[in-house]
């Protein structure tokens, strides 16, 4: 495959940053997609909506669905599925792409911001997944793409914030246990991760303010290597973490400087990622 044109994708999140970016790329294809999200109206701290969202997607050349509503919550989640298959007539892709980041230490982590994301990290990715399969299974191309790092279970990455390391992981190994579980249906499960940080706002608003974005690619080159993924044959890379640069240096691309969030940073001059060695 080359092309995401008539596809439908079925995204949790993605009313800003990654996700949008990634809808975006796929709209220019003429993709259907349909978000779910919690960003019904505009946070004083973070910038869009899904209703923004849906309207950019529209104008960028695809067909938009926007559904309000919480990845964490089953019914929330059944009616995401059964919306996008009654609106567009099947789901080919889902991104879990929404998640949530707190990088505190144990003892400093509040029990509320654990569960928040365990629920939105871990049981999202498995809840929106699972209950997407029976329609994925009509799919001639399905693809999960999870939002999720390498299984790096360093002393490096599990000390620096257990908390939020044990969530992350969790998005991974559920997208791995799905990609075996359902490899015999043809439905391709993966993970992506960068190996610089992504210009977003959490970058702006947890890790690092204007110094790290201004160290960090733009959330295109996220978009790039998922648009590589979601056009492969789907029993052709399947039960793999993949990183963003090394999808794109396998589809060709050898100069990443266009990605720069500040034009003319040189690779050697970027934030590296977490989780990544």
């Amino acid at each position: 495959m080359t092309s995401l044109a008539g596809k439908t994708i079925l995204m949790s999140g993605g009313s800003r940053g990654i996700g949008l970016a990634i809808a975006l790329r796929a709209a220019r294809d003429g993709a259907n997609i349909a978000m779910l999200a919690k960003t019904d109206t505009p946070h004083p701290k973070l910038e869009g909506t899904v209703h923004t969202a849906a309207a950019a997607i529209r104008e960028a050349g695809g067909q938009a669905l926007p559904i309000v509503g919480d990845v964490r919550n089953d019914d929330d989640v059944t009616e995401a599925v059964l919306k996008t298959q009654g609106e567009f007539g099947g789901i080919d892709i889902v991104v879990n792409n929404a998640s949530v980041i707190d990088l505190s230490g144990s003892l400093d982590l509040a029990t509320k911001k654990y569960d928040l994301m365990q629920g939105v990290n871990v049981r999202g990715t498995f809840l929106l997944s699972r209950s997407a399969i029976p329609v994925l299974r009509d799919a001639e191309n399905p693809h999960i793409l999870s939002l999720s790092p390498p299984l790096n279970v360093t002393a490096k990455w599990l000390g620096a914030h257990t908390g939020y390391s044990m969530a992350k992981f969790g998005m991974t190994m559920a997208t791995l246990g799905i990609a075996a579980e359902f490899a015999d249906d043809g439905i391709a499960a993966n993970t992506l991760w960068p190996r610089t940080t992504i210009a977003t706002a959490a970058v702006q608003n947890i890790l690092g303010g204007d110094r790290i974005m201004a160290a960090s690619r733009t959330p295109e080159i996220y978009a790039d290597a998922a648009y590589e993924v979601l056009t492969t044959p789907s029993r052709e890379r399947t039960g793999q973490t993949l990183i963003v640069e090394d999808v794109l240096e396998a589809a060709g691309v050898s100069d990443f400087a266009r990605y720069a969030a500040v034009p003319g940073t040189p690779d050697s001059a970027l934030f590296p990622d977490i989780f990544l060695d």
